[in-house]
């Protein structure tokens, strides 16, 4: 069936525009870091007069960045790290078993994705401060509290997705494996997580981008400057005095760097994985 010119008109127009808006922020983004900041505080203009890289020098300097960007990989790498792996067992477990209890597990993990991030806030706060107060370890103010609190909304769509993933793997794999004298579990470490890697890579990339760009949860529980991520941190370039317009877009380039190699790096997994979760 051929399409009709209206219709190619209209695709080539709806590309057109969804590109201008990936492309016309980023390019203001990439100029304005590269102006001097008076220049940034004048009239707009498309194009640099005066084109410098001091920003990407002084944003070093003019607040802590190479510490939040240190919280930021610590706590994202741990928090993935861990949901990966809890996930991992979960959703096999859901996959290939049934057992008590596992509609109602499937459903409270599936239901959690329901409800906005800021209604869990108070309730982790309290949460936290009462085991604080019970077992003086401290979880506000401090990475270890961040890591645990990433992990109540990336864990639940890791083992929903894996799940999902796992579901699609023929069962007739464990088995033969089964066969070769292996167990669930070598079963599971040499069998089914190989055919499930694109799925695993989706859900790896997931978690680690939802703990990176976090804004909500890290700007109430992280108290103390040294603790702070890179979504806090790029706040403190702007005081009740100045605001440093063209090393915040520095920095907001610099910080996105990680996210971009990483895609860039397993795209061909993530998109593996997102579409046969899709499907699934």
């Amino acid at each position: 069936m051929r399409e009709s010119a209206g219709i190619k008109v209209f695709r080539v127009v709806t590309i057109v525009v969804l590109t201008a808006f990936v492309i016309v922020p980023l390019y203001v983004m990439i100029t304005s870091s590269l102006k001097p900041l008076g220049e940034v505080r004048n009239a707009f203009s498309w194009f640099p007069q005066h084109l410098t890289l001091t920003p990407y020098v002084d944003i070093w300097s003019t607040v802590p960045l190479a510490q939040y960007f240190a919280n930021s990989v610590v706590v994202c790498v741990i928090a993935t790290a861990i949901s990966l792996v809890l996930a991992i067992f979960a959703s096999y477990a859901v996959s290939r078993w049934r057992f008590k209890g596992r509609t109602v597990f499937t459903t409270t993990v599936l239901s959690t994705q329901m409800f906005p991030g800021v209604l869990f806030l108070l309730p982790l706060f309290l949460i936290f401060t009462n085991i604080t107060t019970a077992t003086h370890i401290p979880l506000i103010g401090t990475r270890l509290g961040l890591i645990i609190t990433y992990l109540t909304f990336t864990l639940p769509f890791s083992i929903w997705m894996l799940a999902g993933y796992f579901d699609g793997i023929p069962r007739e794999l464990d088995e033969a494996a089964m066969v070769d004298g292996n167990g669930p579990m070598g079963a599971l470490w040499r069998v089914v997580l190989p055919a499930a890697r694109p799925g695993i890579v989706a859900v790896a990339i997931y978690g680690f981008m939802t703990a990176w760009g976090e804004v909500l949860f890290a700007s109430v529980l992280t108290t103390q400057q040294n603790q702070m991520t890179l979504a806090i941190g790029l706040q403190q370039y702007s005081t009740q005095t100045n605001v440093y317009w063209n090393q915040i877009m520095a920095a907001s380039l610099v910080v996105s760097v990680p996210i971009v190699v990483m895609f860039l790096l397993l795209q061909r997994s993530f998109v593996a994985g997102l579409t046969a979760g899709a499907v699934k």
